[in-house]
């Protein structure tokens, strides 16, 4: 399952959910090696869930055979596959991508009528060829972890639309941009026509002059809408369809699900719709006992209800963008949601790696164009805990920073910084970020620290900004209780957030919470068995099968 709602009802589409053939191969393996499969995998799923590679850090091949009844262009799409991919279709090399946390696809041509056979290697290993995907306090899974579809597609495509809602007085207008894509040479001239809220319009007659790319743009006025917000999550369908204007004949659509909202950093403070919010929030991974970094549409419910159930109305992608479904049901619960890219932790030596300026533009990219219509995402941020303290580190936060902005002019930016006094890139975002450990690294009182954290802020560039504590939180490992609440119990977590909360919600000037984190997730034994009980990151409020914690019952006291 792709998304909450009906992407296409003209353009052809299939789902390749199911089983595929699937085999571990060897580092050096190509495609022409790949003679035999003995096993098979759900797709969409980690190889981790099968017993055989529960612990598998490698190379794999995944085979798919696909019927096409008529010769045709096939747009194939991968939501997400971790963490490298190479992608061929009878034998012949199609595209690569790296990154798991991203979406991507690619336009096949002229592909024959008949049988097919489509084979995706994947690789999850820990290679130079890999600046962000590297041993962490989180688990790299290995698989194709997210759906895969493909799409039949005539002569011309609508690729991408971006929504971009404006308030004028009480009115609400709606600015489109969309990219369209031509297939093949042909005098044949095209015209947008779509419908919102009841109401209907058309976008101008547009001569392709056999440019492979058109760009349209369109402002629709005076929508009679209501605006999203988290205690109203209004949603509405936006329908494109692009008509030939010889014959009048519909060629391709195109359907996205979209809200009206605006989001300003004003006083001091975040507002949505011109409205003060305080997020209170979790940071979640996408990582579950049993399915790992594969969640169903199930699991993805039960998260986010359990996260309402203790008063939450805001989650935080860390580290990497999320899977668009759980964005879909967020847009649908009133979720607030910090998206950011795929780094975390990375030194000024890991940041100086020959690829990962180029990594990094590609998952920003990726993330800001494939998920910009969400009207839950209220926040983009980048790189937590990198090297935002040195000057180099900062002419690279910049960079990231201005090409977000170039993107997205909608939405404040931020990032998660642990560098306190040293912190030399506050002055570059919209809202600043702390995540500090009160009572759990350090002894530190809370309240003294979150007004220190607001001085080092005002200091460095933030004075006026908006400020969230990005992370607080402590180990509390699923069912060690004690009486004496040392480090590490129920107790002991349940007592430190509760010292933390008391004192965040009463501070004026914090205008967002995130715990850390929502729940247990497994981390890599590379570098981290050592600092982390059981290879796991133990401070969730629920442990990796989603069981509460004693932590639980505190958060929802503190939140409801």
């Amino acid at each position: 399952m792709i998304r909450l709602f009906q992407n296409h009802h003209v353009r052809r589409y299939q789902e390749l959910d199911g089983l595929w053939d699937f085999q571990p191969i060897d580092e050096n393996s190509t495609v022409e090696d790949v003679q035999g499969f003995d096993y098979q995998l759900p797709v969409p799923s980690c190889w981790e869930s099968h017993p055989s590679f529960a612990n598998y850090r490698g190379k794999a091949a995944y085979r798919k055979k696909i019927m096409i009844k008529n010769a045709t262009h096939l747009h194939l799409v991968c939501k997400g596959i971790s963490h490298t991919a190479e992608i061929y279709l009878d034998g012949n090399y199609v595209t690569s991508h790296y990154n798991a946390y991203t979406p991507f696809s690619h336009l096949i041509k002229n592909v024959k009528a008949g049988e097919h056979e489509l084979m995706i290697m994947v690789d999850n290993r820990f290679t130079e060829q890999s600046s962000l995907h590297i041993p962490n306090d989180y688990y790299t899974y290995g698989g194709i972890i997210r759906p895969v579809a493909i799409e039949w597609i005539d002569s011309v495509m609508v690729n991408q639309v971006k929504s971009v809602p404006v308030k004028v007085g009480e009115i609400w207008n709606l600015e489109l941009e969309v990219d369209i894509e031509v297939l093949e040479a042909t005098p044949d001239d095209y015209y947008l026509e779509g419908k919102i809220a009841n109401q209907s319009f058309e976008v101008g007659l547009k001569q392709h002059d056999n440019s492979a790319y058109i760009k349209l743009t369109h402002l629709i006025e005076g929508l009679n809408v209501s605006a999203w917000s988290a205690d109203a999550p209004h949603l509405y369908e936006l329908e494109l369809q692009l008509v030939k204007k010889a014959d009048e004949v519909v060629v391709d659509d195109y359907i996205e699900r979209i809200g009206f909202r605006e989001v300003t950093t004003e006083n001091g403070k975040i507002q949505v719709n011109g409205e003060n919010v305080v997020l209170k929030g979790f940071n979640r991974h996408e990582d579950h006992a049993i399915v790992g970094a594969s969640f169903p549409l199930s699991l993805m419910v039960k998260d986010l209800e359990l996260m309402k159930d203790m008063g939450a109305n805001a989650v935080r992608t860390s580290h990497y963008p999320n899977d668009e479904l759980f964005l879909d049901l967020c847009d649908e619960m009133g979720f607030l949601v910090w998206e950011e890219n795929h780094a975390r932790g990375l030194s000024l030596e890991r940041m100086q790696h020959p690829l990962f300026r180029k990594q990094c533009e590609q998952v920003n990219r990726e993330m800001v164009e494939n998920h910009y219509n969400h009207p839950s995402i209220i926040i983009w941020g980048i790189l937590n805990e990198c090297a935002s303290n040195t000057e180099e580190g900062r002419d690279m936060y910049q960079e990231q920073l201005e090409q977000i902005r170039a993107l997205d002019q909608s939405r404040p930016l931020t990032f998660a910084s642990h560098h306190r006094a040293a912190e030399l890139c506050f002055d570059l975002v919209d809202i600043v970020s702390f995540n500090l450990y009160p009572q759990w690294y350090t002894g530190e009182d809370p309240s003294e620290l979150a007004d220190q954290a607001r001085n080092w802020a005002d200091e460095s560039g933030g004075k006026g900004k908006p400020m969230i504590m990005s992370e607080f939180g402590a180990d509390g490992l699923y069912g060690y209780r004690s009486p004496t609440a040392v480090k590490g119990t129920e107790e002991r977590q349940a007592m430190i957030i509760e010292a933390n909360l008391d004192v965040f919600m009463e501070k004026d000037y914090i205008s967002g919470m995130f715990i850390w984190q929502f729940a247990d997730c497994r981390v890599t034994e590379e570098d981290w068995f050592m600092t982390r009980a059981g290879t796991q990151n133990n401070k969730g409020i629920v442990n990796s099968y989603r069981q509460p914690k004693q932590a639980y019952q505190i958060v929802k006291n503190k939140w409801i």
